[in-house]
């Protein structure tokens, strides 16, 4: 199995539903699917969560859930994408299991060699640049963080899929995809764009017609 090239993460929109998002983007050709529900009562969480499955299910797309192993568990979600203040890898690999897919987040070099050790399938790093979903975090990579990190990793022996997320927009995927990145995440890229479906199409395109190769994803 490949870990996705492009990672389409929804968004909190007044006026475009998580359900709606989903759709765009599966029947816009998207095979990979993050779920990010935030400040949501669990009956309501849980209504979005079983849609967004059935989605997914239809158009072979997998469903991440963001955060929760628990609710990944609940609605037998593809896998998580754990944070950085969210429950270990390890301790999410044994309750939800081999053939689950489990990805990390990570800002640094030693996070990231971290979450590999405990088993993840992928690692989401970042942020690319600025955005208000990261502010928090003050080490921006830009494109030769990418590769820095990457060739770190290879020289000791890892090698797993890195997804670059933060602020990426149309304009950054030029540069980003001639790094040893495996892929990109993007959320207001898509879903603020004024024709979310061309936009999807357009990353894909983009993706596809990169020079740089998928890698396998880690089989823990």
């Amino acid at each position: 199995m490949l870990i996705s090239r492009l990672h389409i993460i929804t968004q909190d929109l007044e006026n475009f539903s998580h359900i709606d998002q989903i759709r765009v983007a599966c029947e816009s050709g998207a095979d990979w699917i993050q779920l990010r529900i935030k400040d949501t009562v669990y009956d309501k969480w849980k209504q979005i969560a079983e849609a967004s499955k059935n989605i997914c299910k239809e158009y072979g797309a997998k469903l991440i859930v963001n955060d929760s192993v628990q609710f990944a568990i609940n609605i037998k979600a593809d896998g998580v994408q754990l944070g950085y203040d969210d429950m270990p890898v390890h301790s999410a690999r044994m309750l939800l299991g081999d053939e689950a897919i489990i990805g990390g987040s990570a800002n640094t070099l030693e996070e990231a060699i971290k979450i590999y050790n405990e088993g993840a399938n992928y690692i989401i790093v970042g942020p690319y640049k600025f955005t208000p979903n990261k502010k928090e975090m003050h080490h921006l990579l830009g494109v030769e963080g990418y590769d820095e990190m990457i060739d770190n990793l290879h020289n000791r022996g890892i090698d797993i899929p890195i997804i670059a997320i933060g602020g990426i927009r149309r304009n950054d995927l030029s540069s980003l995809l001639t790094t040893k990145i495996h892929g990109v995440a993007v959320s207001s890229a898509i879903f603020s764009d004024k024709h979310p479906s061309e936009a999807v199409k357009y990353f894909i395109h983009e993706i596809e017609e990169s020079k740089t190769q998928p890698h396998l994803e880690r089989i823990s």
